[in-house]
């Protein structure tokens, strides 16, 4: 059963991500995005960055990461079992670039009970080791309670 009580809870945040050219190169032909900057050095440069540049759902797999203390969280009482993946937002704040490494934590922002479930939202703030904001990804998961025998 979903504790409504997480709701608001941070926490601490998940082992830094060392961005490589070839996570960026392999995700990139993944999700099919052609731009010259996800492969190309050069291109990069051309755009004024120091290094490849990631796709803009590249940030997915680092708040993934720490997305996982909110399903670990035996208090949260989710049951990954029975998730649904209902949405992903991102707001991006600077370009994510092979090189960086990135530091994410997650807050459990919302739990609405509804029906036979719960729908809850999470935050996580991605940033460089410098403190830099990179990206912010909010996901909604539709939770599935058990459902009342007939």
């Amino acid at each position: 059963m979903i504790n409504p009580d997480r709701q608001g809870h941070q926490y601490p945040p998940a082992a830094p991500y060392q961005v490589s050219r070839e996570a960026i190169r392999e995700f990139a032909r993944a999700v099919k995005a052609v731009h010259p900057a996800h492969l190309d050095l050069e291109a990069a440069a051309a755009l004024g960055h120091r290094d490849l540049v990631a796709p803009p759902s590249f940030a997915v797999i680092v708040a993934q990461r720490a997305e996982a203390a909110v399903v670990e969280d035996a208090e949260a009482g989710i049951d990954f079992s029975r998730v649904v993946h209902a949405e992903e937002r991102f707001t991006h704040h600077r370009p994510i670039l092979a090189g960086d490494t990135l530091q994410a934590q997650v807050t459990l922002d919302r739990i609405r009970t509804m029906g036979a479930g719960a729908m809850v939202t999470t935050r996580v703030e991605i940033s460089a080791a410098d403190g830099q904001p990179r990206s912010t990804v909010t996901s909604s998961l539709l939770v599935r309670t058990e459902e009342a025998p007939a």
